[in-house]
Formats: C-alpha cells, sequence, structure tokens
C-alpha cells in the first residue's frame, strides 16, 4: 500500500512538474514575442524617422518610450528564459525553451582581439591514448571594456655642436596643439567633443581625469578649451562663408541660459543651415551658430547680412528686416515652415494628450482635425520626391500639390467665415492666411522644403544638453559654443565622426598655409580619407 502511494506521488510530483516546465516556457515563449515585437516597433520608428525626419508632434517622445518598452521587454524574457530553464531541470520530459534573439551586429574589424587558448587534454579521457589529432577548434567572443590607456610622448631633441665653427644644431620643437601646451591632439578633441559634443561640463571631466590617475584641474581644461577654439576659428570662418553662399537656408533659434551678474539671463544661439540634398544639390550640408545675449532682430540682420537667397524659418517678427525691398544687396525671400502650422492645429486635435488630461480636457476641434489631414496629404507628396532635382520637385507640386493648396485655402476662408471670434482654432487659421503667399511659394521652387525641420533637428542637440551644463559662464563661454557646435554639427551632416575629424585638424592645421585649409574642411576631409582607403 505505501509503495503504491509512493508511485502514485512520484507520477503527481513529475506531472506537476512537467506543467510547471510546460507553462514556465509558454511564459518564457510569449515574453520572448513581446521583447521581438517591441524590438521590430522601434526598428520602425526609427527607419520611419529617417525617411520621413521627425514627428514629435504625432508621437510626443515615441522613440524614448519604445525604447523603455524594449528595455522592460528585454530583461522580462531573460528572467522568463531563465525561469524556464530551472523548471525544465526538473523533469526528464520537457525541453528548456531557447529565445530566439535578433541576429547581433559584427564587431568592427579593427577591434583590438586578445586570443586565449585554453590548453588541450594531454591524452585521451577515455582510453588514456596520447595519440590525439586535432579536429578543429571552436571560438566564443566576448566582448570585454579595457580603461583608458594614457600615454605620455616624450620626444627628445639632441643638441650637436660643430667643432669646427662651434654652431649649435638642434631639430626644431614639435607642434603642439596648444601653444606651450602639453596636451596631444587626440586628448584635445576628445575635451572639446566630450564638453560641447556630449554636453560633459569640464568638472565632470576633472573628476573622471582624476579617477583614472590623471591630474588635470578645471583651470587646466578650462585653459585648453580656449586654445582650441581659437585654432579651429579658420574652419570656422570657411563654413560660415560656404554656409551663407548658399541659394536656401534654414533659420531657427534656441534659447541659452548665460550666466552674467551672480544671475542668469536668457541668451540665443541662432542656427542657419545649408542642405541642398533634398533637391540635389552638390554641395555639401553645413551649419553655422551664433550667440546672442537676447532675441532682437538686428542679430539675424547682422548675421545674414550678405546672404540674399531663400530663407526657410518661422514667422518671427526679427526676421521681417531681412525681407524688405528696400534691403541691400537685395530682399531675402521668406518660406514658412508648414510643420509649425500644422503643430498648432495638432495640439487641438490631438486625441491622445486630451485622453491624459481627464476632466480637465477640452473638447477636440473638428476643424482642426481636419486641417491636419489635409495638410498631411501634402506631405505624403512631399515625401515621394525628397531627392529629386528642383525641377521635377516643382513640376509634381505643380501637378499634384498646388490644387491641393488651392482647396485648403479656400475651406479655411470658409471655416473662418464661419467660426466666432472666441474659437481656439481661430489663431492657427488666421496664423496660416496672413501670410499665405510665404506658406505657398514652395509650388512654383522646387528647392524650397515644406518644413524647417533641418534647422530644427540642428538645435535639438543644444535643447537637450541644457539640461547637462545648465548655463554658458559669459557672453564669450556662449560664443565659444557656438564655434563648436558649428565645426561639430558639420562634420555630423557629412557622416564625420567629430572626434576624430578634431584630432586630425588640431594635427595638421599649424603647418597648413591658409591656401590649404579648405582640405580640413570635414567634406574635403572625408573624401581624402575615402581615397586613402581605396588606395
Amino acid at each position: 500500500m505505501l509503495v503504491a502511494e509512493r508511485a502514485a506521488r512520484q507520477r503527481a510530483e513529475a506531472a506537476a512538474a512537467q506543467a510547471q516546465a510546460e507553462a514556465a516556457n509558454a511564459v518564457a515563449d510569449r515574453s520572448s514575442n513581446e521583447a521581438l515585437i517591441a524590438h521590430l516597433k522601434l526598428e520602425i520608428e526609427k527607419l520611419r524617422r529617417q525617411l520621413y525626419g521627425q514627428r514629435s508632434e504625432r508621437k510626443e517622445r515615441l522613440l524614448d518610450q519604445l525604447e523603455l518598452q524594449l528595455e522592460e521587454a528585454e530583461a522580462s524574457a531573460t528572467e522568463d528564459e531563465l525561469a524556464a530553464e530551472e523548471a525544465a531541470k526538473k523533469t526528464q520530459t520537457v525541453r528548456s525553451f531557447t529565445r530566439r534573439r535578433m541576429v547581433r551586429q559584427p564587431f568592427p574589424e579593427d577591434i583590438e582581439r586578445e586570443r586565449v587558448v585554453i590548453a588541450a587534454p594531454t591524452s585521451c579521457p577515455c582510453c588514456g591514448s596520447a595519440k590525439l589529432s586535432k579536429l578543429g577548434e571552436d571560438v566564443t567572443k566576448t566582448l570585454e571594456i579595457v580603461p583608458r590607456r594614457w600615454k605620455l610622448i616624450e620626444t627628445v631633441r639632441e643638441k650637436f655642436s660643430c667643432r669646427a665653427c662651434q654652431t649649435i644644431t638642434q631639430p626644431p620643437a614639435p607642434f603642439h596643439a596648444t601653444p606651450r601646451g602639453f596636451i596631444g591632439p587626440r586628448l584635445l578633441a576628445t575635451i572639446l567633443f566630450d564638453k560641447f559634443g556630449q554636453h560633459i561640463p569640464l568638472n565632470r571631466q576633472s573628476e573622471r581625469f582624476r579617477c583614472e590617475g590623471i591630474d588635470l584641474s578645471l583651470s587646466t581644461l578650462a585653459d585648453q578649451v580656449g586654445v582650441g577654439v581659437f585654432a579651429g576659428l579658420p574652419l570656422y570662418h570657411l563654413i560660415e562663408a560656404h554656409v551663407l553662399a548658399a541659394e536656401r537656408l534654414h533659420g531657427d533659434d534656441t534659447t541659452v541660459p548665460i550666466l552674467a551678474k551672480g544671475k542668469t539671463v536668457t541668451g540665443h544661439i541662432w542656427g542657419y543651415v545649408r542642405d541642398d540634398r533634398p533637391f540635389a544639390g552638390p554641395a555639401p550640408p553645413a551649419a553655422v551658430y551664433y550667440a546672442s545675449r537676447d532675441r532682437r532682430g538686428e542679430h539675424p540682420v547682422r548675421h545674414l547680412a550678405s546672404f540674399t537667397g531663400i530663407l526657410q524659418a518661422d514667422a518671427y517678427s526679427g526676421f521681417n528686416g531681412l525681407y524688405e525691398v528696400a534691403r541691400k544687396p537685395a530682399p531675402i525671400t521668406p518660406a514658412l515652415c508648414w510643420a509649425h502650422a500644422r503643430r498648432q492645429f495638432f495640439e487641438l486635435a490631438d486625441i491622445a494628450k486630451n485622453a491624459r488630461r481627464g476632466r480637465s480636457a477640452t473638447a477636440i476641434s473638428p476643424i482642426a482635425l481636419a486641417a491636419v489631414q489635409r495638410i498631411d496629404a501634402l506631405f505624403d507628396i512631399e515625401r515621394t520626391i525628397n531627392g529629386l532635382s528642383a525641377d521635377e520637385r516643382r513640376r509634381i507640386r505643380q501637378e499634384k500639390s498646388a490644387p491641393l493648396v488651392a482647396e485648403l485655402e479656400a475651406w479655411l476662408h470658409d471655416q473662418r467665415s464661419r467660426l466666432s471670434r472666441s474659437a481656439p482654432v481661430i489663431k492657427p487659421i488666421d496664423y496660416m492666411l496672413k501670410r499665405w503667399s510665404q506658406f505657398s511659394r514652395f509650388i512654383d521652387d522646387g528647392r524650397i522644403c515644406l518644413t524647417n525641420n533641418a534647422a530644427e533637428r540642428a538645435l535639438r542637440g543644444l535643447a537637450l544638453g541644457r539640461k547637462a551644463w545648465l548655463f554658458a559662464g559669459s557672453d564669450r563661454g556662449a560664443d565659444r559654443a557656438a564655434v563648436m557646435f558649428t565645426l561639430i554639427m558639420t562634420a555630423k551632416l557629412n557622416d564625420v565622426d567629430p572626434q576624430a575629424w578634431l584630432a586630425d585638424v588640431f594635427t595638421r592645421i599649424a603647418s597648413l598655409p591658409q591656401s590649404r585649409l579648405h582640405e580640413l574642411l570635414p567634406w574635403e576631409w572625408k573624401k581624402r580619407a575615402l581615397q586613402a582607403a581605396a588606395a
């Protein structure tokens, strides 16, 4: 009787273990699928951003949310997989679930590699024979990190004295990236890129260096930043001239707190971007930045004093002086941003955001929703012509976009006549109708883009960096930031690693004559690097 009960209990425990293992496998399978779905959603959204540009007004912080969902899904899937392995160990009939992971990207070819060979047995563990023959090998790759390596370069210059004439001969001193300095070009590029490209303040860099055994005080780093920015000024002026020679510019600005007499004032960084790629222009893209203590209209008037092309910007009144007919040498042609106008309608038609407001939510405006849908139809056409020539873009726009723009104008006038003055949607309607000629100019000029997103993207890093470095230390500090932002953003626009490029610039710029400085511009530097790699 006891034997039968014991056998029954064992069968029940085995069945329970099997059921538990199968359930754990099912949970792990579901978690794995959820992680895969989250990963694919994130990749799809990234591809959409690359193809169609930023659409933050459509899905606020969508990428951040998707990345957080992927992080949680991956962690949960790993935990469930390990739980399934533990449950499978208790049964002999259920195999543990194995996750289907995404294909890992290959490691760089130039990465440092260390080969560790585990000693092979000298005799057969089965029969003890020493007659072993190698069949092959299995290689397990493990990615590891080595703390940053510091190197002190000692350059020796020997002195010689001539026994015939007593003349002392010695080779010239080596070039330093900073006059009378001791910072190498790669280290100087790292300091500048971390400060202006990664938004890591100098005090945090100094603490990091100290943890690595190198004492570089804040004052020392600040001194090197000043010299490094000064060394990069010639390239800044070359990039500035290249940008202002464009047929069309994107312009925008963002706030930058500037320290002044114990408090901060709201300064501004102005960015102007030359990007002819949407209409297949041959000129390389570039961006130039300026700093100012306020947002008075005199600043863009001074920045664009020599520019006479098309300016894509918002409806900021400070730009109006640039559009005057009597302006010398010629008036600038304005082209307004449809994304900016659409955003005002979208805020009145954002169903998801309105739902989060709960009881304080206002009614969704059907007119604003219809306006968004009509404007989106224009964006759909623009996506199909991005990268075509200016003439081809103009032909397609006049064929497909012009009727939609005419219908939209008539519809806005009709809706405007039916609304009361207190209707919230009146403001975005008037914003467009009062400036309709500047909004519709894109139909007759294939060089004009529908949005000013190029300038907004160029300033996005600054807006994010403000949270890290809090404020610029002075007006001069804001000017230095504008110089470095110009160099770094222009390198990024040309798909050049800013840190590697700056290191090479600091190595070579002092030895190049003025007539050859253009060789260090990011697009020229990239071209020569590709030619050298091909050779």
